[in-house]
């Protein structure tokens, strides 16, 4: 994907969308100094772009019931395999994020399960049963110490 030219504005509101999506566009407005109607140009302009990947609603998986959460990688017979044990993955309720990786594995996945016994089960029963996969190495999240968006701001320094 090319890489997308934004000015200070548009930083501006990527940063106040980033930490509350929710945000009335009139009150991002009144922050930048312009219009409500050139925040919804702009807005569009960022989604249209694929800037903007769209919003959501995060929820705490533990206050679900969700008390595991672990990392899988995972190692695939054949690399021209991965596109298919992706969507197969895909299909795990249980796994949340899948990325193609670099070193012994090619694939890792986070995984939320409610309890230890569970991420057995899903390990044996759901993605070791996944054809082409040859070996998974499980690492188990102790807490997450912290999750963020990009920085906005990060970008200007690689300009």
């Amino acid at each position: 994907m090319p890489k997308v030219t934004i000015d200070a504005i548009d930083r501006k509101i990527l940063q106040y969308l980033i930490k509350n999506a929710r945000m009335p566009f009139l009150e991002i407005a009144r922050e930048c100094g312009i219009s409500g109607a050139a925040i919804h140009q702009r807005v569009k302009k960022l989604d249209d772009a694929g800037v903007i990947l769209g919003s959501r609603l995060e929820v705490d998986p533990k206050s679900l019931g969700f008390d595991v959460c672990a990392f899988i990688g995972i190692k695939v017979q054949d690399p021209r395999m991965n596109s298919t044990t992706v969507s197969e993955l895909e299909k795990v309720p249980e796994v949340v994020e899948c990325h193609y990786i670099t070193g012994e594995n090619n694939i890792l996945a986070k995984l939320y399960c409610i309890d230890n016994e569970h991420l057995m089960h899903t390990i044996f029963d759901s993605i070791l049963k996944i054809p082409g996969i040859t070996a998974t190495q499980t690492m188990i999240s102790l807490n997450e110490l912290f999750s963020r968006q990009v920085d906005v701001e990060i970008e200007e320094l690689a300009e």
